[in-house]
């Protein structure tokens, strides 16, 4: 019983060794890749990674998760300039162009561009999310001022504005159950929570979270609820328990910027922009999640949740691996000439 016990403890050792693993950020692009605007990196369902501003304004660019290498997708008429993306159910990918206080809707197969939405009430549309329904929630920051409004554009793209005396909202994402809205305000520093109902109106404003210093970009809440904050100025990512607890920050090279989930996979992959020029690629081992990140001189980076696999890494494990097995064979050749020799013993009928 002993040997068993060793054997189950040194299983047992690999997945807590891993749990303890730091992030590790690794380049996915090389700089200058993207102009100062780099923004919105998101998936589309055929899991192809598409960010803003490739190479110069006004673009949106099709980037591979594999190589960091890209191509132009699309180049924005009319001098609009995009800031996030998303898809809608239908596949279509939607524009936050600030610029043109347009929300822009291109064709996935024919690339032709379309305004989806408009208002002259919209300050410059920064970030927004999209629930299952297909209705986009729209931070709407007007920065020489220090206000934001929130909007809620529906799927035939009224919008419709649900809180106008905000502070410079900036970040935006639902929780997992599209239940709560989460609204950063990144002059301000605070992170407000709404409730949201069935029709998409949101009520019950309360703190969730606020920080002394540096400022806020995009988040995104895991599978888990838990709430990821890009700290703009200090170049890390906050993780923050759904009860507004700071339990880690992941440090990153530059500052990041925004964050969003990719389509059309079980591993809950998400994305985040940041600022400098170049992509990287991050590993996160707790949570089943792949982020992309922009950097502001345009770069890009991806957290996934599994191990990094570096050499180090590799041998470690490798070793555990090959020492439980050792260990392992070891309790079964002794066991099994136990079981021998006991078996050899005479049999005595009573």
């Amino acid at each position: 019983m002993k040997r068993l016990a060793t054997v189950l403890l040194s299983l047992f050792t690999i997945p807590v060794f891993a749990q303890n693993v730091p992030y590790i950020a690794h380049d996915l692009t090389k700089e200058n890749m993207f102009s100062t605007n780099i923004e919105g990196p998101n998936f589309d369902s055929r899991g192809r990674l598409f960010v803003v501003n490739f190479k110069h304004d006004g673009t949106v660019g099709l980037i591979s998760p594999h190589t960091g290498r890209g191509t132009v997708f699309v180049e924005l008429p009319d001098s609009s300039i995009a800031n996030s993306i998303v898809f809608d159910r239908k596949g279509n990918m939607l524009l936050a162009d600030f610029v043109g206080h347009n929300i822009l809707k291109v064709n996935m197969k024919t690339r032709n561009i379309s305004v989806f939405c408009h208002s002259d009430q919209f300050n410059q549309p920064n970030d927004f999310c999209i629930n299952a329904q297909g209705q986009l929630f729209a931070s709407d920051p007007s920065w020489k001022n220090g206000t934001g409004q929130i909007w809620r554009i529906d799927p035939d793209g009224t919008p419709t504005l649900l809180d106008g005396n905000m502070g410079t909202t900036n970040g935006i994402c639902l929780s997992p159950d599209e239940k709560i809205l989460y609204v950063n305000e990144s002059v301000q520093r605070k992170i407000w929570k709404f409730d949201v109902d069935d029709s998409g109106n949101i009520s019950n404003k309360r703190l969730f979270a606020e920080f002394p210093d540096f400022g806020f970009d995009g988040m995104k809440t895991d599978r888990e609820g838990n709430l990821y904050v890009t700290r703009y100025g200090k170049g890390t990512i906050a993780m923050l328990r759904p009860d507004g607890e700071v339990f880690r920050e992941i440090p990153l090279k530059g500052n990041p910027a925004a964050i969003s989930y990719s389509a059309g996979t079980t591993a809950g992959r998400f994305t985040l922009r940041c600022r400098i020029a170049n992509a990287w690629k991050f590993s996160v081992r707790r949570f089943p999640v792949r982020v992309y990140k922009s950097f502001g001189m345009m770069a890009m980076a991806s957290v996934s949740p599994y191990l990094p696999i570096s050499a180090c890494s590799s041998a470690i494990i490798l070793f555990f691996i090959f020492s439980c097995f050792l260990l392992l064979m070891r309790f079964v050749i002794s066991e099994g000439s136990f079981f021998r020799s006991y078996s050899s013993q005479p049999f005595t009928r009573v």
